[in-house]
């Protein structure tokens, strides 16, 4: 691994490609997004194998964990509610993207390196853009024309807030990719150092670069839930019934619940 980074230190940010059709193809992302979705895949059929009622240990109690995280999070900025499939969806995210992270820290030899895919914008902005076009979608759906309203409130800020919307898409697929990318810089020039203390500095910055691999996933999967909350207002509304006795059988808003979620509010 030493001479390959110290060999691509020229070519850092160049990609091995395959060219199909006219278009060309990262090869070291594609492999690595499938070994990192093949990965967690894995994890979660192993932890669906051994799951148990009772008091959870190993990799159920890891997994557990950063789910309970994602859920208090999703409760407290949207309400599980209004919008339950943003707690697996930011859970997905997280843990593929931390897995991606993680993997350029893996021990392997020059003919068979692998990068974090996450270093590669091609992977990082088409993530992002998931996040922002179910936001959009999931917001005209549960609040309809009200919700492009909004960007026109007040009116002599629209042309600030459509901007800022097609800027989010860009920003958190350059917040994760610059993170990375620059990780992956640091390695490749340890690999210039002479052998025998190579080691040190190397070990080091792995632990460390674990450590913004885990930083940048949470970051990730915290604005997706943030960006799902301003779409759909939040649960503002629903806090304020509950702390009032007389509005405590009321009702969620229409504007936030959808056909679906009220007809199941009066079953």
């Amino acid at each position: 691994m030493t001479s390959y980074l110290a060999s691509g230190v020229d070519t850092i940010g160049t990609h091995p490609q395959w060219t199909i059709a006219g278009l060309a193809f990262n090869k070291d992302t594609i492999i690595s997004t499938l070994i990192a979705g093949a990965i967690v895949v894995l994890f979660g059929v192993l932890i669906a194998r051994k799951a148990t009622s009772g008091v959870p240990t190993g990799p159920q109690l890891i997994w557990e964990t950063v789910v309970a995280s994602i859920d208090d999070q999703v409760e407290a900025a949207i309400g599980k509610r209004v919008a339950p499939f943003v707690v697996p969806l930011a859970t997905s995210l997280f843990v593929f993207i931390l897995v991606a992270n993680w993997l350029e820290v893996i021990p392997t030899t020059e003919r068979y390196h692998l990068t974090s895919p996450t270093s590669d914008v091609n992977l990082t902005l088409p993530l992002a853009l998931l996040v922002i076009v179910l936001m959009h979608v999931t917001g005209l759906r549960k609040r309809g024309l009200k919700y492009i309203g909004h960007f026109f409130k007040p009116a002599y800020l629209a042309p600030i807030n459509i901007i800022e919307e097609f800027a989010k898409p860009v920003t958190l697929a350059l917040r994760l990719f610059g993170n990375i990318f620059a990780s992956g810089v640091m390695l490749a020039l340890f690999g210039l150092m002479p052998f025998f203390i190579l080691w040190l500095p190397e070990a080091l910055w792995k632990l460390f670069s674990m450590g913004i691999g885990v930083i940048q996933a949470f970051i990730f999967a915290l604005l997706t839930i943030l960006y799902f909350s301003f779409a759909l207002g939040g649960h503002g509304d629903e806090e304020s019934h509950e702390s009032s006795p007389e509005a405590a059988h009321e009702p969620i808003s229409d504007e936030v619940l959808s056909a679906d979620d009220r007809a199941a509010a009066h079953t």
